[in-house]
């Protein structure tokens, strides 16, 4: 089992397959994706030891993430790579849905047990303004299709912004009121190139998770394989609500999860000082050397973030790692 020197286990690993985005959100690249690498990216083959080995330690649950993973053709056969390997119970995505009304039919033959799609506003106006593209309607109308199969878990990921969507938390719930999602609030982090937007639109979630509870919102049990978010539910409304706060005390305590960047580096926190490398040991098919270098480096994971500090480590932006 993979268990840190904190006594944490890591049950949950968050694949990174690319590093480009196609949006241009103005929290993580408001200038585009700027091609600073080879990009050479993981091989179905690399993938597949990797998810193995990970299974093998006790990891039960993957998440795809990017950049955004619908730019890669290949998509599909790493959701179903992940989802045949002997010991993982969940298969995840994150993405910013630009085509989902066209992928969600091969992301569900290949297996897919749970979709995230970011939203940060449900006006379409305010949406492009965030994210650059108009695309809202056919996003929702994507959410709508999966709903309606009936097999996906739907979440969506909305980046709290003082003065994009901070005010606007009413609009959501009502959303929710008929719409059985899950909805997580992430409040906005730092980033090594984003300190300046940071400071002006952070947003906390405790403020909200507060008014959620007067409001009569009640937690939801979490799950040893589950993300950070703090879930909350109500009986008179058919979605739920997620909180991630990672400037909140103790937030690292719970930390279940281990990243792997698309170009095959160990990331043992979203904000660590450097990736450690195992693209060596992705060479073959044995795979007792990964394993080991996997249980070495662990050994390296920290406490705690710094962005308490203002540390943000070798993170420039989330596109880096799908955060």
């Amino acid at each position: 089992m993979l268990t840190d020197n904190f006594g944490r286990r890591f049950y949950y690993l968050r694949l990174s397959i690319t590093d480009v985005c196609n949006f241009r959100c103005n929290y993580c690249l408001p200038d585009g994706y700027q091609c600073d690498g080879n990009r050479d990216f993981l091989s179905l083959d690399e993938i597949q030891r990797l998810t193995h080995a990970f299974a093998q330690l006790g990891t039960e649950k993957i998440r795809i993430t990017g950049g955004e993973p619908g730019l890669r053709k290949d998509l599909p056969e790493i959701i179903a790579t992940c989802k045949q390997t002997p010991g993982i119970k969940k298969v995840a995505i994150t993405s910013n849905g630009f085509k989902l009304p066209q992928h969600l039919p091969q992301w569900l033959d290949a297996g897919i047990d749970s979709i995230n799609i970011s939203i940060d506003s449900l006006d379409p106006r305010q949406f492009h303004a965030i994210t650059g593209h108009d695309k809202l309607k056919t996003i929702l109308q994507g959410i709508d299709m999966a709903l309606a199969d009936g097999r996906p878990d739907i979440k969506v990921n909305t980046v709290l912004m003082r003065e994009y969507n901070g005010y606007d938390i009413q609009t959501y719930l009502d959303w929710l009121k008929d719409t059985p999602v899950t909805l997580r609030f992430i409040e906005l982090m730092q980033t090594g190139d984003n300190q300046e937007f940071f400071d002006a639109q952070h947003v906390k979630g405790s403020r909200i998770k507060q008014n959620l509870i007067l409001d009569g919102w009640q937690p939801v049990i979490r799950d040893k394989s589950a993300g950070p978010a703090q879930e909350f539910f109500h009986p008179d409304y058919q979605g739920k609500i997620g909180l991630i706060m990672p400037y909140s005390k103790d937030f690292c305590n719970s930390c279940n999860r281990l990243r792997v960047s698309s170009s095959g580096k160990l990331h043992l926190c979203l904000f660590g000082d450097q990736g450690l490398s195992l693209r060596e040991q992705l060479q073959q098919d044995d795979l007792t050397p990964l394993k080991a270098r996997i249980l070495s480096l662990l050994d390296d994971k920290k406490a705690s973030h710094f962005l308490h500090d203002k540390l943000t480590g070798a993170t420039k932006h989330l596109a880096m790692l799908g955060g």
